[in-house]
């Protein structure tokens, strides 16, 4: 079932996928001329916060997500990016060092576009520059949405907004009309609604018993996508 009309995804996602999208061959072709394609095995890190930018991420196949850690060392998950999706060039076009850690959900493949190249670009693409400014906005927006979410939500409407999202982002785009199952351990699924790992394994219980979801080990599969929306309780 689709969101169209039930919930405003676009609120939660970043669209960098729309980057690239469409882009002219000549662009396209000379952004990735000297990239490299990178296998990443599930749980590895891509980039550490603090760390200097060398490139930037093209993610291929597979989910990543970014992560900010405290000064008590708990995560906090600010953001799941998934097929299409560009990551850590953010670092690069303010020459900064990453404000953020990304590391992998799953088994992913990863185009590495290294700085130079990336910012070579931009100076012969005003519609790469274009494209990316009008996505920095949109990134601002949703952050936003963010904070206004864990600050007034209640935790089980958190949780409910995270299972939406993440049944968007673990959508297999070669298998349309299949179930998305939602591969996370209950510790990330917490630490995107902003709780513990007891509350959100909780919830999910709760879920269960309403036929919202059902569970298969760690794995997760919205059942009613609909009823799910009416908990999250978003307008």
């Amino acid at each position: 079932m689709s969101l169209e009309g039930i919930f405003p995804i676009d609120r939660w996602d970043f669209n960098s996928d729309t980057i690239l999208l469409d882009l002219p061959d000549k662009d396209y072709d000379l952004l990735l001329a000297h990239s490299r394609e990178e296998k990443y095995a599930k749980g590895e890190i891509i980039f550490r916060e603090g760390a200097k930018p060398t490139g930037i991420y093209y993610i291929t196949k597979g989910t990543v997500k970014k992560y900010k850690v405290d000064n008590f060392e708990k995560e906090h998950i600010i953001y799941v990016a998934s097929s299409g999706e560009l990551i850590g060039y953010h670092a690069v076009l303010a020459s900064e060092n990453y404000p953020d850690s990304a590391s992998t959900l799953e088994e992913c493949t990863i185009r590495f576009i290294p700085a130079n190249e990336f910012l070579s670009v931009l100076d012969q693409s005003p519609e790469l520059t274009r494209r990316l400014l009008k996505t920095l906005s949109h990134e601002f927006g949703v952050l936003v949405n963010n904070i206004t979410i864990f600050a007034q939500r209640p935790v089980r409407e958190r949780v409910a907004i995270a299972l939406i999202v993440l049944r968007e982002k673990f959508k297999k785009e070669d298998q349309p009309g299949s179930s998305t199952v939602i591969n996370l351990s209950r510790d990330d699924i917490a630490k995107m609604s902003g709780t513990t790992r007891e509350n959100a394994t909780r919830f999910l219980t709760e879920f269960k018993n309403e036929k919202i979801i059902e569970t298969m080990g760690r794995k997760i599969i919205v059942l009613d996508v609909a009823k799910l929306v009416a908990t999250a309780n978003y307008e």
